[in-house]
């Protein structure tokens, strides 16, 4: 009998303290994109009770009003409630913003070299049907579908802040039965758990599993909700928030490596946010080519230097073709590494990237204004084409 292990994956919704923050980072960058495609932006955000701060490196011929991005982003988001510690038009906003290095300009802009030094993951298997580990995409949806229900008013004790987490039972490397659910939800003051768990079993937690492919197996009793009891305090003001600090719930959560870089208020010659974005397009289409079961790329890149100093494929054991250096070379041939070639392959000079800092960069559906490029499967039959698969 093949071995049963558990495996567990989180996810934090769109109001979540770090997730504001990963927000409001790309929010500026976007809006810069918005008036120069090529601005190069670096911006953190910060957030606390009644605070929110935003300090970085811009080199842009385009004029923002940072305090209205962050404003707009905190309301949209769900925090113009009174008197919760967090609302977006009593917060005191701080900003440090300043100009970028010339020295990273000279050799990011003039040889078209990356932005950065580091390395980069990317990782795809065929557990669900985004070819993303299903406890981390699982997570993810919770959260989608907890956010649809609160905005339209069908949980209206539910506030922005909350967390989900999902366990899932394992034989080798299939998903065969959802162990645990829990879910975490910031409240009003008057809610209480038991009625609040019946809302979330069934205005989430069920129809999230539904559209889930493939499906597994649940017994409802193992749901746990608010552990702890309360969650009245929540956001900012239960919490400080910092851009970056979710990079495996932004990722693949846990299942694959991550280099330690994050995404969020980059643009895309950095290349911890384009050679990721890369890296997820080369093993998602090799996985959906049939080359593996489970895949990840590493890519490794000097500052100012454009090709990377090191490719890797990994198919842990799961490969279903005899020569993987072919494969790899087969990459190199195939999919532009570059961080300039890779930027004009995947189309990372549009203001795409706000939606991108919630419910995950990956197994999310490529969008009409060119938002999740690296979600498409297009280089398939290329693959196929050369491996004769």
């Amino acid at each position: 009998m093949m071995m049963r292990k558990l495996f567990t994956s989180e996810s934090v919704s769109e109001g979540h303290p770090d997730k504001i923050c990963d927000q409001i980072s790309d929010a500026v960058l976007d809006a810069h994109l918005a008036k120069d495609p090529n601005a190069h932006v670096a911006c953190e955000t910060l957030v606390t009770t009644d605070f929110c701060l935003l300090a970085g490196e811009v080199r842009s011929a385009g004029e923002v009003d940072y305090e209205a991005v962050a404003r707009n982003v905190i309301r949209e988001i769900g925090y113009d409630i009174p008197d919760i510690g967090f609302k977006y038009d009593r917060n005191d906003y701080q900003i440090r913003i300043h100009s970028q290095s010339s020295d990273i300009t000279h050799g990011v802009v003039s040889n078209k070299g990356a932005g950065d030094q580091g390395l980069m993951f990317g990782f795809a298997c065929n557990e669900t049907e985004a070819l993303m580990p299903f406890p981390l995409q699982f997570a993810h949806r919770l959260l989608e579908k907890l956010s649809a229900v609160r905005r339209d008013g069908t949980l209206p004790w539910a506030r922005p802040d909350a967390k989900s987490q999902v366990t899932v039972v394992y034989e080798g490397n299939h998903p065969v039965e959802i162990s645990e659910i829990l879910m975490s939800v910031h409240h009003d003051e008057n809610a209480d758990n038991a009625s609040m768990r019946r809302d979330i079993l069934e205005h989430v937690v069920g129809p999230a599993l539904d559209c889930m492919k493939p499906s597994l197996p649940w017994n409802r009793n193992s749901f746990l909700y608010n552990p702890s009891g309360r969650f009245a305090i929540g956001g900012p003001n239960g919490d400080t928030g910092l851009t970056g600090r979710k990079i495996i719930v932004d990722s693949y959560g846990g299942a694959g490596r991550h280099g330690g870089g994050c995404f969020s208020g980059k643009d895309s010659t950095k290349v911890d946010r384009s050679a990721a974005y890369m890296a997820r397009y080369i093993a998602k289409n090799l996985v959906a080519a049939g080359v593996a079961e489970r895949c990840e790329i590493q890519l490794a890149y000097a500052i100012g230097k454009a090709d990377p100093v090191s490719v890797r494929l990994d198919t842990f054991g799961t490969e279903k073709v005899s020569d993987l250096g072919r494969v790899e070379e087969l990459v190199k041939g195939i999919f532009p590494l570059r961080p300039y070639d890779i930027i004009d392959c995947l189309g990372l000079r549009r203001p795409i990237f706000r939606k991108t800092a919630s419910f995950g960069h990956f197994g999310r559906i490529p969008g009409d204004d060119g938002s999740f490029s690296w979600e498409k499967i297009d280089r398939v039959p290329d693959i196929r084409r050369e491996l004769k698969l």
